[in-house]
């Protein structure tokens, strides 16, 4: 039997509107001083396949409505709940106030590696994605409730924020789901 591949009529996708009211994974991601517009909207577009809760743009992170955003979140940015703050530490706090788990990816001491991450499944889980060059802030870093680390075993020691957050989320919301 050959593989066909399916028309964007087949599909079965929902609106925005429909995402907007649809029950979201409990998983929030935070972008802390994220540079590239296209990163961003990279993001968007990753958390609208997977039901993200919502966005976090903090710091020097662009907001849409910005063209090269729109480039690559390809209309997420209309369905993704999202959020400007100036100081990723008051969204840390504020998430870790009403019960909210937030863990940085990066790698640290004590870091779990993401495919020994437990999830417990009535939690809520921020992710924190840091600056291309710089990472997460360590003041964010060490206020965080953990730290997750992506295993890399080439000679690179890091990976593009925008797949750096396809593997994550895709792992938690797998987690989460099944």
């Amino acid at each position: 039997m050959k593989n066909r591949k399916l028309k964007n009529s087949e599909l079965d996708r929902i609106d925005a509107e429909t995402f907007k009211i649809s029950e979201k994974t409990p998983i929030i991601i935070i972008l802390d001083n994220i540079r590239s517009l296209n990163n961003i909207g990279s993001v968007f577009r990753t958390a609208d396949a997977f039901l993200v809760k919502k966005i976090y743009l903090c710091g020097i992170t662009a907001q849409p409505p910005h063209k090269d955003i729109q480039k690559t979140a390809l209309g997420a940015t209309d369905s993704v709940e999202w959020e400007y703050a100036e100081n990723t530490m008051d969204v840390v706090n504020k998430l870790q106030s009403l019960g909210v788990y937030v863990v940085a990816i990066e790698q640290a001491e004590n870091s779990i590696a993401l495919q020994d991450f437990a999830i417990e499944k009535d939690k809520t889980y921020a992710i924190v994605f840091g600056h291309e060059v710089k990472g997460v802030q360590q003041e964010v870093v060490t206020s965080s409730d953990g730290v997750i680390e992506i295993p890399q075993y080439g000679t690179k020691h890091s990976l593009n924020i925008s797949v750096s957050t396809g593997v994550v989320v895709w792992d938690l919301f797998s987690k989460i789901r099944h």
